[in-house]
């Protein structure tokens, strides 16, 4: 059996030079911009409003309704469920159809925004980067969960399944894998992100990960 090694996350911000000034120049560069780009505007923002408050967002949507104004446009972008998506790519295709959606129902002039005020396209490069916590069985992984940062939690439930196997959080595939455990990863999938803090799901897979040891206990 494999160990389960806790990683945790760090991510460096590099400056991609486009920009956008309207709707139909964000369309633009959504459409051109490479998986780091993004990552960069979706699961980065899902992230630091984690460490805060419990809501689905992204950096194109913020700008479109807080720059640019256009508020039902902005709730339609903010309406996209990313971690509902099993690549960046798709992810990326979501935002086009809805952008390009929106400029066919509205063929007037798009509202362009003075200088400064522009949306800036940025690229995160991501590094995993080990810790010192292994698992090798139920009460270990619960105590190497309570031990890691908020950081390696984001990791390997969100962006684990951006990764193969697509669409599946790396706790969930190595109780599978190794104890042939299809329940913590049940349980772990009817979670909705959005209505916890990254603390607060921790504390939340805690408690699922306790009950099923309890029960394995007594099988």
């Amino acid at each position: 059996m494999e160990p389960f090694k806790f990683c945790t996350r760090l991510t460096l911000t590099e400056v991609t030079g486009r920009k956008a000034f309207n709707i139909t120049e964000l369309l633009e560069g959504i459409k051109a911009a490479d998986d780091a780009v993004i990552y960069h505007h979706t699961h980065r923002f899902i992230k630091q409003s984690h460490h805060l408050v419990p809501e689905g967002a992204n950096d194109f949507a913020y700008w479109v309704a807080n720059t640019v104004q256009a508020d039902r446009l902005g709730e339609e972008l903010t309406s996209i469920d990313i971690v509902q998506y099993h690549s960046l790519a798709n992810i990326r295709d979501a935002f086009v159809k809805m952008l390009e959606k929106h400029i066919a129902e509205n063929p007037e002039p798009m509202r362009t925004v003075t200088p400064g005020r522009e949306f800036h396209f940025m690229r995160a490069i991501r590094f995993s980067l080990p810790t010192d916590c292994a698992a090798t069985d139920y009460a270990s992984f619960i105590q190497c969960l309570r031990k890691v940062s908020v950081s390696s939690l984001y990791l390997h439930v969100f962006e684990a399944r951006l990764r193969p196997p697509y669409g599946v959080d790396d706790f969930s595939h190595w109780f599978k894998t190794n104890f042939n455990d299809d329940i913590i990863g049940k349980e772990i999938s009817r979670l909705d992100p959005y209505s916890y803090t990254l603390e607060g799901l921790r504390q939340r897979i805690i408690r699922i990960m306790e009950h099923r040891l309890a029960e394995v206990s007594r099988a």
